[in-house]
C-alpha cells in the first residue's frame, strides 16, 4: 500500500471560512461572507484565550532590572535611539517633544534602550534627555506597544542572581497594595501582573542591582487571521475544533436554525483539544511501607 509520505496539511485562512459555510449548508458568494467569516475567526481566537491555556502561545520572556525600578513591562519594549552608550541604567528619560517620560531598565544594544511603559508617547526624530547623565540622542523609530499588549496571563516566574534561579511567588491586586514597605530593596521574591491593556509586571523587593534577570512564561494572543492565503497561528490537533467553531459562530448570523448542533460539535471538539494541550509529567508511585511488629 502506498501512502503520501507527507505530513504538512495545512488550511489557509479562506478555506476554514469554506468549510465553515458549508458546515452551515451555506455557499460562500460574496466578499462580505468573507469579511464577516474573518471577523468571526478572530473572535473565536478571542475566546480561546479565555478558556485555559493554549500551550504554543506560551512564550519564555527575559528582563533584566535596573536598581530602584519595580514596574516593568510585561514583555519586550525598546527604543531605537541614534546612540545609547551615555546613558545611566534607571534614570528617566523625557522626549524634548512628546515630554513622554520612561526609566531605562537596560541597554541591549548601542543603538537601543529597554524601558517601563513610557508615560505618552515618544516621537520618532525628537531628542530625548536622560534625567541623571543629562546625555541626548535622537529616537530612530517609534516604541512598539503590540508584543507588550499580547501578554494574557505570567504563569510562572523566576529571579537569576549570579547564576541561580530563585521563584518569585504571584500576589493579588490587594496582596501586593497592603504591602507596607514597598521601596524595600533587595532580591525580588514576590510579583503582581496588573493586567492592564498594556500589562505591567510589578516586583517586590525593588530590584538593589542591574544584573539580576527576571524569567516568565507568559500566556500570550494567538495571531490575527488577517490575509486570506494565510495560514492560522493553530496547530495541527486544534484544526478540526476551530473549523467547528467558526461554523458556530457563523450559524449565529447565518443559520440560527443549526446553533445548537454546531454548538455540541465545537464543544466536543474544544475538550478533545484541551485535553491533549495540556503540560505532562511522570506519573511515580510509591509502593507503602510497612514495619514489622507494627
Amino acid at each position: 500500500m502506498t501512502t503520501s509520505s507527507s505530513k504538512n496539511f495545512e488550511i489557509d485562512v479562506a478555506e476554514y471560512i469554506e468549510e465553515a459555510f458549508e458546515r452551515c449548508g451555506l455557499e460562500l458568494r460574496t466578499g462580505y461572507d468573507l469579511k464577516t467569516a474573518k471577523r468571526s475567526l478572530n473572535l473565536l481566537f478571542a475566546d480561546w484565550a479565555n478558556r485555559g491555556l493554549n500551550q504554543w502561545t506560551i512564550d519564555q520572556t527575559s528582563i533584566t532590572v535596573a536598581s530602584g525600578v519595580s514596574e516593568y513591562p510585561a514583555g519586550t519594549l525598546t527604543l531605537s535611539v541614534a546612540a545609547s552608550a551615555s546613558f545611566t541604567v534607571g534614570e528617566t528619560i523625557t522626549g524634548g517633544t512628546s515630554a513622554a517620560t520612561a526609566s531605562i531598565t537596560s541597554k541591549p544594544t548601542t543603538t537601543s534602550v529597554a524601558t517601563t511603559i513610557p508615560v505618552g508617547t515618544f516621537s520618532n526624530g525628537e531628542t530625548i534627555t536622560g534625567g541623571t547623565s543629562a546625555a541626548t540622542t535622537t529616537v530612530s523609530a517609534v516604541q512598539d506597544l503590540s508584543d507588550v499588549q499580547s501578554t494574557i496571563d505570567i504563569l510562572s516566574t523566576v529571579v537569576t542572581r549570579d547564576g541561580t534561579d530563585f521563584a518569585i511567588d504571584r500576589l493579588s491586586r490587594s496582596e501586593f497594595l497592603n504591602i507596607p514597605t514597598k521601596t524595600q530593596t533587595g532580591r525580588p521574591n514576590q510579583f503582581f501582573l496588573d493586567r492592564q491593556i498594556t500589562p505591567v509586571l510589578k516586583i517586590w523587593p525593588v530590584p538593589d542591582n542591574n544584573t539580576d534577570i527576571v524569567k516568565f512564561n507568559r500566556l500570550t494572543r494567538i495571531e490575527d487571521a488577517d490575509a486570506f492565503t494565510n495560514t492560522v497561528d493553530v496547530p495541527f490537533r486544534f484544526y478540526p475544533c476551530l473549523a467547528a467553531g467558526l461554523a458556530y459562530y457563523l450559524s449565529m448570523k447565518k443559520s440560527p436554525q443549526l446553533m445548537g448542533p454546531l454548538k455540541s460539535v465545537y464543544e466536543e471538539e474544544m475538550l478533545r483539544a484541551m485535553e491533549e494541550d495540556r503540560d505532562r509529567a511522570s506519573f511515580k508511585i510509591s509502593p507503602p511501607t510497612y514495619k514489622y511488629g507494627a
